[in-house]
Order: C-alpha cells, then sequence, then structure tokens
C-alpha cells in the first residue's frame, strides 16, 4: 500500500484540492469567472490523480466529477462570489471523502525488479 506520510494519497490530493479552493477566497485579484475556472479545474486534476493512485477507480472518478460539477455550476451557473465556489467545492469534497473512504484502498506498487547476481 503506498501512502504519503501515513494517509492515503486520495485524502492528500482530495484535501489539496480543497485548500486550492480555500486559496482563491482570499481575494487574490481574481475576478469571479477565473476563480470558477481555478478551483473546477484544480478539482478536476487533482480528482484524477486521487482515481489513478486509488482502486476502485470509479469511487474516486465520482468524487471528483461531482465536486467539479458543483464548483463549476456554483462559479458559472449561479454567478456567486469565489467564496461561495470555494465553499461549495470544499463541503462536496469533504462529505464525498467521508462517505466513500472505506471503499477505496490505495494502489499497491509493483516490486522493484531483481538485481542481477554475478556467478
Amino acid at each position: 500500500m503506498k501512502t504519503i506520510f501515513g494517509r492515503e494519497p486520495a485524502l492528500w490530493l482530495n484535501s489539496l484540492a480543497a485548500t486550492l479552493g480555500l486559496v482563491v477566497t482570499f481575494n487574490v485579484g481574481l475576478s469571479v469567472e477565473q476563480a470558477g475556472w481555478i478551483v473546477a479545474t484544480a478539482t478536476a486534476i487533482l480528482g484524477a490523480i486521487a482515481a489513478a493512485l486509488t482502486r476502485p477507480i470509479a469511487v474516486q472518478a465520482f468524487t471528483a466529477l461531482v465536486a467539479t460539477v458543483a464548483s463549476a455550476v456554483s462559479a458559472f451557473g449561479f454567478e456567486v462570489a469565489p467564496t461561495t465556489t470555494a465553499a461549495v467545492n470544499g463541503v462536496v469534497l469533504a462529505a464525498l471523502m467521508f462517505i466513500t473512504r472505506g471503499q477505496v484502498t490505495p494502489i499497491t506498487p509493483p516490486p522493484a525488479p531483481a538485481r542481477p547476481t554475478s556467478v
């Protein structure tokens, strides 16, 4: 089982996506549309990486899809403030990580190739 600091990669990557969403809320000079793109894109990319690092893939892919769509709808469908977009993203990620936590496991890395021995 491959872990990062004793935790599963999906947990770290989803937490990073939520944290990036939080950074957008600190009024760093982004428009509503720019903030929405950043949050939705970061959630999609980090979710795809997390899906590649866990089994079954479908659970994490679903989590990433729902969080990305929720962020995009709140940013582009309702034209809400970046803080609301980040809040929606964080709540969806947290809720789905809690619900799906027991259904995913990190991938097991393949064993290292054997070293040739000299005779």
